[in-house]
């Protein structure tokens, strides 16, 4: 059976070895990178909250929605990040970089990025959806508020609602994480397809499972943290996760077989 097209062009880059407790190490850098440039980062932050924010004004009735909404903002996140991928690689080059830079990403010009990024709304969108119809269609009472999806959702013994809801949250997020963890910042940096950088993306999955499922959880338990602290602390965790995405990328993928984009 031949290769696909994407696969060859996916195995043009290599994947490097590293420890399993590598992923604190990305956060140390990511943490540098946001306190020596920090207005991009801690404005895109900003901009989570304030969405954050937006959609608790909307969906305050309707917590089953929310609920979704949140957990989906994980799965988007990655594109969010795209500006500050651009700044960490202007500061590894040692480029001056500032809002500017950070914006650049967004002018709708690759398509390859707007594609990526339709794709992850669409999975965020499902699971939004997935999320909604599953709380509202077996849950014993209706939920309203944070109160009752804790009383009729998480402590109702006489259901597995919660459980399935935490499972199949997690059978729809493994593969999207395994998809984007290196993706974005691979599309950003080389001049790839977007098929091949998914591949390469599962690649540095299969390689390194143990330090990646780190990673995974990192990325979760800071984010669960930014938001029970009423949203204000995405404002720094958005950026310090994004930087140190990209530091990830950098420590796993071997790009030297293709030139940089400019």
């Amino acid at each position: 059976m031949r290769d696909t097209p994407a696969l060859v062009e996916s195995r043009r880059f290599g994947v490097r070895s590293i420890p399993a407790l590598r992923p604190l190490a990305w956060l140390a850098r990511g943490w540098a990178d946001l306190r020596r440039c920090p207005l991009p980062g801690l404005l895109h932050g900003l901009a989570c909250a304030l969405f954050g924010g937006l959609l608790i004004g909307l969906t305050r009735q309707h917590f089953w929605l929310l609920c979704g909404a949140f957990s989906g903002f994980l799965i988007v996140a990655p594109i969010v990040a795209t500006g500050l991928y651009a700044v960490s690689r202007g500061l590894e080059r040692g480029c001056p970089v500032g809002l500017a830079e950070s914006l650049a990403v967004w002018v709708p010009r690759d398509g390859r990025l707007i594609v990526f990024g339709l794709l992850l709304a669409f999975a965020g969108t499902g699971w939004v959806l997935t999320s909604a119809s599953l709380i509202t269609g077996f849950a014993a009472a209706p939920v309203h508020s944070p109160a009752e999806f804790l009383r009729v959702v998480v402590l109702d013994d006489r259901s597995w609602l919660f459980e399935a809801w935490l499972a199949l949250g997690g059978v729809l997020a493994a593969p999207v994480f395994a998809s984007s963890v290196v993706a974005i910042p691979l599309l950003l940096d080389r001049e790839v397809g977007v098929l091949a950088a998914v591949l390469t993306s599962w690649r540095v999955v299969i390689a390194h499972p143990l330090p990646l499922a780190l990673w995974a959880g990192l990325i979760m338990a800071l984010t669960l943290l930014g938001m029970a602290t009423a949203l204000l602390g995405l404002v720094v965790v958005v950026p310090w996760l994004a930087h140190a995405s990209w530091h990830a990328y950098r420590d796993l993928v071997d790009t030297g077989s293709l030139p940089e984009r400019p």
